[in-house]
């Protein structure tokens, strides 16, 4: 008998039971916004739409990419700042938007820390120290000790005050004691055009941007930046080799607004770093002289903190400022 009422209760239950679950809500269960605070063609922009379109495949929801560029970055990261933190408005940050403008600029329209939550780190775009081939310096302590007997006479050119090119370049003055000019310009590819010319001695460049040249011999490549040698030129040191503690990351990151839910952005660590893993995505990588650093959103969040210590230091060092 009390078998048969067990029964009864749990059948009565069950109908019950049924809606409460169906009603909750599953993420996702609405398209996906990614805003790209830089311009179409990027690093930032070509992996933020292959992690899009990869997520619209696993889950069935689109995924939009919406380009908001201007302010280095801080004008389409104060957009996710200011979304509900609910998943479905993310940003594909940078070290920029969520390192370096909180010290490179007077005022900023959110709080680097407290207005996201680190979800993934997507990608390294490995840096590469490289001189016109006119330069007598084949090895990094060459280069200190070029640098040393002229003071002055060897300048960098960079992408614009306060990019990862120039802040690497004041990086390797600080470390090194060494007096070299920068010559800043409106984008990296007019900097890279004035150093295969030899306007200009060297650049702390992305890989993506001076590898083709390094291949054709058009540059000569001293050092990566990041802490170990790139699979794209693996016979070339890195600068922390001579120059022990140097490390530039020019890495991108996916954050969210504060407050989303830990499980979304767990689901959202998950799926994005099994994307990275996949052979075809490294593959591209590779190509590309990029690098995907697996780390859980914890981890993310206390690299972005070391990041944002870091480059305080060197951009007040250095006495940068920009308008």
């Amino acid at each position: 008998m009390r078998k048969t009422i067990a029964m009864l209760i749990g059948a009565a239950m069950l109908p019950m039971a049924t809606p409460a679950s169906a009603q909750a809500p599953t993420y996702p269960d609405k398209p996906i916004r990614i805003v790209v605070p830089f311009a179409v063609g990027g690093i930032a922009d070509t992996f933020g739409r292959e992690i899009g379109k990869k997520l619209t495949e696993a889950w069935g929801q689109p995924v939009i990419i919406d380009n908001r560029t201007g302010a280095g970055g801080n004008i389409g990261a104060d957009i996710v700042a200011k979304s509900p933190p609910d998943g479905y408005t993310l940003v594909m940050g940078n070290i920029g938007t969520h390192a370096v403008n909180l010290s490179l600029f007077p005022a900023m329209p959110f709080d680097t820390i407290k207005d996201f939550t680190p979800i993934v780190h997507v990608l390294d775009a490995e840096g590469l120290l490289v001189v016109n081939p006119s330069i007598k310096a084949t090895t990094v302590p060459e280069l200190i000790a070029l640098a040393r007997s002229q003071p002055d006479k060897l300048s960098y050119g960079s992408g614009g005050v306060g990019t990862t090119s120039h802040l690497a370049g004041e990086l390797f003055k600080s470390m090194t004691k060494v007096d070299i000019v920068h010559v800043p310009y409106k984008g990296n590819v007019p900097a890279i055009t004035d150093l295969l010319g030899g306007q200009t001695s060297m650049a702390f460049a992305t890989m993506p941007t001076v590898l083709p040249q390094v291949r054709a011999g058009k540059l000569r490549p001293l050092a990566v930046l990041g802490t170990a040698r790139s699979p794209a030129l693996p016979d070339v040191p890195t600068v922390a080799e001579s120059v022990p503690g140097f490390e530039v990351s020019n890495w991108i990151g996916l954050f969210g607004p504060a407050g989303t839910p830990s499980a979304i952005v767990a689901r959202l660590n998950a799926e994005v770093q099994k994307i990275m893993r996949s052979p075809e995505i490294q593959k591209r990588l590779e190509t590309e002289g990029a690098k995907f650093i697996p780390m859980t959103p914890e981890q993310f969040a206390t690299f972005q903190k070391s990041e944002l210590t870091k480059w305080a230091k060197t951009i007040k060092d250095a006495n940068i400022k920009v308008d």
